[in-house]
């Protein structure tokens, strides 16, 4: 059988109506798949479980309205005992709409078949937060039949799908490498091009360890490039 491209003339597509892109936090959070990389130890599970907090509240995120929704918060790097102390410091109210997990799958190994099952359980369900990256990837690196950079964008488009099919926002906590590029700081991102060639949106939040002043840069296909400057509080 012949093989054709399935296409659409410019006209048409002009005229079909389509709905708009969907924010978590306008303008700064869309739907798709979300890239946050910073350096080690400098708050990013703070951030992500206050984020997490404030989403399934349907409270504002550094004043910027919030969508009101069911929020899964994969953090792989703690333990449920020092996600609860953390809880504790941060709201005297959790809702039952922010749902949390030490552990799951790998990417490619059982991670997509439980996040799509929550998220079939869970319809109210438009953050997924994964802290971090890395711990859903297995060790292949650079090994694979496609080098790092397909190995990379492999992962992301996999988790990508996955947004696209649910129309929701999945948030990938990452890392930066250790020597930064004064010219371009979305080169500091671990790992190959391959990861910010196939997120939707990237992040990159620099703190200086002895300050509160954090910086955060953000640059995607739905969003302006922007700047924010945060400050973090003494939890931290």
């Amino acid at each position: 059988m012949k093989r054709k491209l399935v296409t659409v003339d410019a006209e048409t597509l002009l005229a079909t109506p389509m709905s708009k892109t969907m924010f978590i936090v306008d303008g700064l959070i869309p739907q798709g798949v979300n890239v946050l990389s910073g350096a080690a130890k400098i708050g990013k599970s703070w951030l992500m479980l206050w984020l997490g907090l404030q989403v399934s509240q349907g409270l504002p995120v550094w004043g910027i309205p919030t969508m009101h929704c069911d929020v899964l918060y994969l953090c792989l790097e703690d333990t449920q005992r020092r996600i609860k102390d953390r809880l504790f410091d941060l709201t005297n109210d959790p809702p039952k709409s922010f749902h949390l997990s030490v552990t799951c799958g790998l990417i490619g190994n059982g991670l997509e078949e439980e996040i799509i099952n929550f998220l079939e359980d869970f319809p109210k369900t438009k953050l997924v937060i994964i802290d971090t990256l890395q711990k859903v990837r297995d060790s292949k690196g650079s090994t694979g039949k496609t080098g790092m950079y397909g190995n990379d964008y492999d992962d992301i488009s996999s988790i990508k799908r996955i947004a696209d099919g649910f129309n929701i926002a999945i948030l990938l906590v990452h890392h930066l490498r250790k020597l930064q590029d004064s010219d371009d700081p979305f080169n500091d991102v671990s790992g190959s091009t391959g990861i910010i060639g196939a997120a939707d949106t990237n992040f990159i939040l620099r703190r200086k360890r002895s300050g509160n002043a954090a910086t955060l840069l953000v640059s995607g296909r739905d969003v302006e490039y922007q700047e924010l400057t945060l400050q973090f509080n003494d939890l931290v």
